[in-house]
């Protein structure tokens, strides 16, 4: 069974995620704020973490850095209600790897949590140690790989939000590995005018020779 710690100061939303996954047939474990989500983690060795961004005695940043200290793969979920690029890098780097906003609704994070299970899933099928390292900071193998292998599948380039959509993944998150995949020379980027509005950016894969 799939053990998701959630840490969450609000008390009805850590019944409202645990109600969620019950739902999903998996096991809840809860804490009030960051310090305590870091002792259940030790403690209880969970599969999934849920963290909230603005929490007292350790805020959500700090957590998912002391988490990461402690364990270098675990998926970390930030659950937050703001959207800014630069929130989410701050996040990203410190070893976050999805997430969810707030207000929580049930069906977004349950896609969430089925695309972090299905690749711990892989991940303990496989014997590769190399799954469990990151290529650079703030850049998780298995997170790379989804989105590679997503973008293989696609004939034509494609927009962030079709990528976003695609995989899974929270908008910031997909943004940030395409980031790294375009100065990689992983990924290219071509530009769409369209007939009206702004221009899109649409992103394809590079075979390699």
């Amino acid at each position: 069974m799939v053990k998701i710690l959630i840490i969450d100061d609000d008390e009805g939303i850590r019944y409202t995620v645990g109600e969620i996954v019950s739902f999903m047939g998996w096991e809840a474990i809860k804490a009030e704020n960051g310090a305590v989500g870091v002792e259940k983690f030790v403690r209880e060795k969970p599969d999934i973490v849920l963290v909230d961004y603005h929490m007292p005695a350790l805020d959500g940043l700090e957590t998912v850095e002391r988490i990461r200290e402690i364990d270098r793969v675990v998926p970390i979920i930030v659950l937050t209600v703001d959207e800014r690029q630069q929130i989410a890098d701050k996040f990203l780097t410190a070893g976050a790897s999805d997430f969810a906003l707030k207000p929580i609704k049930a069906p977004d994070l349950i896609a969430r949590l089925k695309v972090h299970a299905r690749m711990l899933e892989i991940d303990r099928s496989s014997k590769k140690k190399e799954q469990d390292i990151f290529l650079a900071k703030g850049i998780n193998k298995k997170t790379f790989d989804l989105i590679v292998e997503y973008l293989e599948r696609q004939i034509e380039p494609q927009t962030i939000e079709e990528i976003t959509e695609g995989v899974g993944l929270a908008y910031q998150t997909v943004h940030r590995y395409l980031l790294y995949m375009v100065n990689e020379g992983i990924v290219s980027i071509e530009c769409d005018y369209g007939r009206i509005g702004r221009p899109k950016n649409k992103y394809k894969y590079l075979p390699r020779l």
